[in-house]
């Protein structure tokens, strides 16, 4: 069993990157950054979390696309503008077979989402600073266990979303 935090577009914010990372140290595995982070790998706010590039970071420094892996499942990272994801979730779909993920972790729309297609689980955790589509600014905790993922979605503040929770068969 293994927790992984997934986080997006956050845009400049240090501060909120810094509380997540002390909140949840304890309880998670693995963090995850989509990108648009607009910070530079070296800030400290960045510091433990797996981290690709957006199409607002522009100091570089970051990969633009990379893979982890957790509870043995992989985990493939991705902003998302390279693959259209405003508009089709296919050319991520294809990716993801390409790579044999089990999990896509995508921002870009700033829209929470999450849906599985085939096999696979297709996560957009919102964004903490510009949300589209709802008022909270979120994250995602992934609980892996062994048949299921849970999702739990929290606001920037740390409160629990529980309307918003799922499990997933996989």
């Amino acid at each position: 069993m293994s927790k992984v935090l997934v986080v997006s577009d956050s845009h400049g914010l240090t501060k909120e990157l810094e509380i997540l990372r002390e909140r949840h140290s304890e309880d998670v595995d693995l963090m995850i950054h989509c990108g648009d982070s607009e910070l530079p790998p070296a800030d400290g706010a960045i510091s433990g979390y797996i981290t690709v590039m957006g199409n607002c970071d522009f100091s570089g420094g970051y990969p633009l696309e990379t893979m982890a892996e957790a509870a043995g499942r992989k985990f493939f990272i991705t902003h998302g503008h390279r693959y259209s994801v405003k508009t089709s979730l296919m050319n991520l779909k294809y990716k993801a077979e390409e790579v044999n993920a089990n999990i896509v972790c995508f921002g870009h729309s700033h829209v929470l989402g999450a849906e599985v297609i085939g096999s696979t689980l297709f996560l957009n955790p919102g964004s903490i600073r510009l949300p589209r589509g709802r008022l909270e600014k979120t994250y995602v905790i992934l609980d892996l266990q062994d048949e299921m993922i849970k999702m739990t979605v929290f606001e920037v503040s740390g409160k629990e979303i529980p309307e918003l929770a799922h499990e997933f068969a996989l």
